[in-house]
């Protein structure tokens, strides 16, 4: 596995980089998006930190946006766990209301009125501050839902159970109060240790991102 980690990566830093403020029209409408993170390292290049996609159609831009500019922690997990790991970090007591989720009326209704909204918008900023100067991505376009749901589970088990991917000692992520984060070393909870990549996978997608590349 440690192997195709490796390769992973390397295809992957080899895919055009985009930093903050990026250009929507070089990002395809479906696809996969791959985290890299300031000063974290693997494999002698950069370390992956999250792989996502998006679950309505022609959703990647909009998905990208929400992890980086809309500066709503409850349509983007990413966020989220960005936001608790600052907050656990500081031990700031409003990592409780943080973590409520207000999506729906009826918490609207049982947690509104309690909510320091003032409090809130100031780590929004903060959170998009912190993503905007430390993270960077690339992309791939994967058109079939099905197919890029699966290609990213797949992704996401090969990295976490890489144990050369290893974070650096000052990762904020070891400041999360979700244990998956701080063990995996990823800004995630869900597709951990399933199952991984296969070589013939690899080369597959390998092969799919060089024709890309070519057109």
């Amino acid at each position: 596995m440690c192997d195709i980690c490796a390769a992973l990566h390397r295809l992957f830093w080899g895919l055009e980089r985009f930093t903050f403020p990026f250009d929507e029209t070089r990002i395809p409408q479906n696809g996969i998006y791959i985290l890299f993170e300031a000063e974290e390292r693997a494999h002698g290049g950069d370390r992956i930190v999250r792989i996502g996609t998006h679950t309505g159609d022609d959703q990647l831009r909009s998905r990208l946006r929400q992890h980086f500019i809309r500066e709503n922690k409850d349509r983007s997990i990413f966020r989220k766990n960005i936001g608790r790991a600052l907050l656990n970090r500081a031990g700031d007591p409003f990592l409780e209301q943080w973590q409520w989720d207000l999506t729906t009326r009826k918490a609207q209704a049982a947690y509104g009125d309690l909510l320091d909204r003032r409090r809130q918008a100031e780590v929004e900023r903060e959170v998009t501050a912190y993503i905007q100067q430390n993270f960077s991505f690339v992309v791939f376009e994967v058109a079939e839902k099905e197919a890029c749901l699966r290609l990213e589970a797949r992704i996401i088990s090969t990295v976490s159970g890489c144990q050369a991917c290893r974070p650096s000692e000052t990762w904020l992520g070891h400041q999360s109060p979700k244990a998956k984060i701080r063990q995996s070393g990823l800004w995630q909870v869900n597709q951990l240790y399933k199952e991984a990549l296969s070589a013939q996978e690899l080369m597959s997608l390998e092969t799919a991102l060089n024709k890309a590349d070519a057109v």
